[in-house]
Parts: structure tokens; C-alpha cells; sequence
């Protein structure tokens, strides 16, 4: 009888014109990142999480390492994680013949080797963990990634885009991820005009959108300022002809410099592509020159600083600054208050059964520069947070699949969380209303949402629904429905 009657109540909901339209969700896993899927909040605020720092990944100390190591990207492969970085000792020109490309890997992501390829001669010596050199300028950014479409061939399983404004963005390819090859000599992306090419070039492909996606600096100009570092995007069917450039937008968003912007598809939420940014802030120096020659930087490189933010896409043209403040601070010491220090890397990657990690490159242009492993929670980038007081936020109508709601969410002993459905027009379907919710307390990474009659949804499946949640100090970070 209440499946009868839950039909019926959303049946008269719906008929007529002006029911709001919804969303096909599926099954996928939502986050609180945007305000994509949220209609109105109230009480409650989507709240952003700074990752912990925990130990040092990798410390650059090898001769042909040093203090100028950067653009750095992590990719989980199966059962093991490889690392790619620029490895270069001294400062100077963009794209010089002294700098290679290295390599560490590892199996779990937090203790990191530095094997001896032999692939190359460097400093006199093969024994080494480089994996390109002697092929300027295409070390200075070199930026690989893992080919996930379907069927590409086992020889091109990894992907790379290397190059300059002068040169354009060439394309390699490689089998294994340490023996790389040019696909063709001629660039796949040009150069163009505003186009710099002269930070972290990447791509990937997006299984959502069908086809690969690349990100690269450009600069945008704004009234009364300077050219600003920017971010534009192009797409491509086969990774070898690409669209014309298109610049991102960030809404209303005030203009900073995004010196590297590392958006990749979130892993659980391939749909929501993450990016953990590099934030750039040109001439605001924090040390004194005493301070500098304390920590021995290179004197080039100590007046701006920089710190890491979050932002979101969803594919398209459009970036969602949900959240300005810093995800990642520099921290105490003046290390990290220089110059192109605090980087991340690109990729955040699962360290373990609830964890998440992502990489940070620190004390930039000193002889103690090294990258930093930082650790969240699954899912753990911002939630929805309730206080002490508690509040709520009920989604737009969304039509989903699935057998039950399933959430990742964290109370204090005295918090709690409390999920209401409601039919497209907002009124709560009977059996599913707030006060037939169970009381939800803890901290787990899945947890079923449960009624006073059981957790299954199923019949609700594939049709336009709310979900309001309400939060009592208490985290929601994701949610899901599932079978």
C-alpha cells in the first residue's frame, strides 16, 4: 500500500505543466563540491577541507635533482603509482638542454623508490632514475597520464604532452610508462597567440565526455592590470587533432594568477573534474632578505608566495570556485613563503581503504626542496556542514538507479544526519519523510540511509525525487544510490 500511495502522491505532483526539470544522476557519486545538484541551503554551509600533511614522498637530493624540481604528476596504474617530475639543479632558461625528466614509483603511494633505469646519461651517468633527456624542451613540462579509452592500443596505454609557446605541445606515447616515444614530430596543439605552454600542460580522457581533454596556461587580460595567468581547455577524438583553444571561465570569481591548474576527473566521481591549483601571487614577498639567505633560496625566488586551491568542472568551458579560500596553506617556516613553492601535483590517488592522497611540492629553489604526501578522507575534498544548531539543503529533482542511498559522512557524538525524499514538488514522500528517517551517527565512509521501514528505494528508481539532508554537527561528504 505505500508504494501505492507514494506513486500516486508523485504522480499528482507531476501532472501539468511546470514541473521542475531533473536530473538523471544514474548511479554516479555526488559531492559536495558545487551547487550543481543543490537547490537551497539553509543553517548549513558546504563547508572545504584541508588535506593533512604527512610525511616527505620524495626529498630531491640527487645530483641531478635539486632545488628547481617540478611539475610533478602521480598516476595510479593497478597495483602500483608512478611519479613524474622535472629534475633539474639550477635555475635558468625554460626548456634548456640540462633538463630531464625523472621518475620514483611505488606500491602504496606513500613509501617511494627511485629505481636505476640506465635509460639515459646524465652528469656522466647512467645510474639514474631518468626516464627523458637530451630532447629540449620537452622535459621542462612533461606531462603524462594513463589512457583510459576503451581499446587503445597496449603500445600508447600512456600518454604524454611536452613543449613551449615556441614549440607547441608535442605528443609522446609510451607502453610501459618509462620507455617514451614521440607519436609524431609535428606539435598536436601549435602555437598560438596568448597561448604560453610554459607550466603544466595536461590532458586526459574523459569518459563522460567522450573524447580527450587538454589544459594549459594561457594569460587573460582584465582592466588596469597585468596579464594574468589563465586557463583554456581544447578536445580531441584521437589525442592528434585538437579544437581550437577555448578559455575557462570562473564566473564571478575574482582574477588570480593559476599558475598550474591539475584538474583530472575525480576517481570516485569521474564526472567531477577536481583541480587542486597552484595559486600565484606575483611580488607579495613575506621574507626578509635576511630570512632568504637563512634558508639559502635562490635570490631569484623568494619575493611572491603561493598556495594551492580547489576548484571544480563538470566539462565545458566553466570552472566552479565554490570555495576562494586556500586549500593548502604554506604553513609555519618561511620554506614555503617563496617563490613556486607549494605546488600540488597533478592526481589525487586512493592511499588506502578510507584515505586519499594528494602531492605537494615544497621548499622550492632551496637545497631542501622536497615533495610532501598530504592525506584526506575519501570523498574528503568539502562537505556539507551542519553546527551545533543544525541545517539542512534539499537538492533539485533528481531521477537516479538503484536499491538504496548510501552516504559518506562524519557526527560528533552529539551530531546526527537525517534524510527526508521528497517528490519533485518538495513534499516528503510517506515512509520516506524526516520523521520516518532514522537517526544516522558515527563516522564511516559508506553508511545506508535507512526509513522506520527499511533502506529499500528501489521503486522509486527513475523517478524525479528530492533529497533533503539535515545536519546536525554533523559532515556529509558524498552520497550515492547503489544496488
Amino acid at each position: 500500500m505505500r508504494h501505492l500511495w507514494t506513486t500516486l502522491v508523485m504522480a499528482a505532483a507531476l501532472c501539468g505543466q511546470g514541473a521542475p526539470e531533473s536530473a538523471d544522476i544514474g548511479s554516479r557519486r555526488e559531492l559536495f563540491l558545487d551547487r550543481h545538484l543543490i537547490e537551497r541551503i539553509e543553517g548549513a554551509t558546504l563547508r572545504l577541507h584541508s588535506p593533512i600533511p604527512k610525511e616527505d614522498a620524495l626529498v630531491l637530493d640527487r645530483p641531478w635533482e635539486g632545488a628547481f624540481c617540478a611539475y610533478f604528476t602521480v598516476i595510479r596504474d593497478a597495483a602500483r603509482y608512478l611519479l613524474y617530475y622535472r629534475c633539474v639543479p639550477n635555475a635558468g632558461q625554460d626548456g634548456r638542454a640540462d633538463e630531464a625528466t625523472c621518475y620514483a614509483e611505488s606500491a602504496d603511494g606513500i613509501a617511494w623508490k627511485k629505481p636505476s633505469l640506465g635509460l639515459f646519461e646524465v652528469l656522466g651517468t647512467r645510474e639514474n632514475n631518468v626516464v627523458l633527456a637530451g630532447q629540449p624542451p620537452f622535459s621542462h613540462n612533461f606531462s603524462p597520464f594513463l589512457d583510459t579509452r576503451p581499446g587503445v592500443p597496449a603500445a600508447e596505454r600512456f600518454k604524454a604532452l611536452a613543449g613551449v609557446s615556441k614549440t607547441g605541445l608535442v605528443s609522446f606515447v609510451s607502453a610501459d610508462g618509462i620507455h617514451w616515444r614521440k607519436l609524431q614530430d609535428a606539435p598536436v596543439l601549435p602555437p598560438q597567440s596568448r597561448t604560453a605552454y610554459d607550466s603544466q600542460n595536461l590532458a586526459f580522457w574523459s569518459e563522460t565526455e567522450g573524447r580527450y581533454v587538454c589544459y594549459f596556461r594561457t594569460f587573460k587580460n582584465f582592466p588596469g592590470t597585468k596579464p594574468v595567468r589563465w586557463v583554456s581547455r581544447a578536445v580531441s577524438a584521437d589525442f592528434l587533432k585538437w579544437s581550437a583553444p577555448e578559455e575557462m571561465s570562473f564566473g564571478d570569481a575574482p582574477p588570480e594568477h593559476m599558475y598550474t591548474n591539475q584538474t583530472s576527473p575525480y576517481f570516485r566521481a569521474p564526472h567531477i573534474y577536481v583541480s587542486t591549483a597552484a595559486r600565484f601571487m606575483p611580488g607579495r614577498q613575506v621574507l626578509t632578505d635576511e630570512e632568504a639567505a637563512s634558508i639559502k633560496v635562490n635570490p631569484k625566488y623568494y619575493r611572491d608566495c603561493s598556495d594551492a586551491v580547489l576548484f571544480t568542472t563538470r566539462g565545458g568551458a566553466r570552472y566552479d570556485r565554490t570555495f576562494l579560500e586556500a586549500f593548502v596553506r604554506p604553513g609555519i617556516g618561511p620554506q614555503n613563503w617563496v617563490s613556486r613553492s607549494n605546488y600540488p601535483a597533478l592526481n589525487v590517488v586512493q592511499t588506502g581503504a578510507d584515505e586519499m592522497s594528494m602531492y605537494v611540492n615544497r621548499n622550492y629553489g632551496q637545497p631542501t626542496a622536497r615533495l610532501t604526501r598530504y592525506a584526506m578522507r575519501l570523498d574528503g575534498f568539502a562537505s556539507l556542514h551542519g553546527d551545533y544548531k543544525g541545517g539542512e539543503a534539499v537538492t533539485r529533482p533528481v531521477r537516479f538507479r538503484g536499491r538504496m542511498l548510501e552516504i559518506n559522512y562524519s557526527t560528533s557524538a552529539a551530531g546526527s544526519v537525517r534524510v527526508e525524499i521528497q517528490d519533485a514538488a518538495g513534499t516528503p514522500l510517506p515512509g520516506f519523510t524526516l520523521a520516518d528517517s532514522r537517526e544516522i551517527i558515527g563516522d564511516e565512509i559508506a553508511r545506508t540511509v535507512a526509513w522506520r521501514d527499511g533502506a529499500d528505494v528501489s521503486h522509486l528508481a527513475g523517478k524525479p525525487v528530492r533529497l533533503r539532508f539535515v545536519v546536525k554537527d554533523a559532515d556529509v561528504f558524498s552520497w550515492r544510490f547503489r544496488e
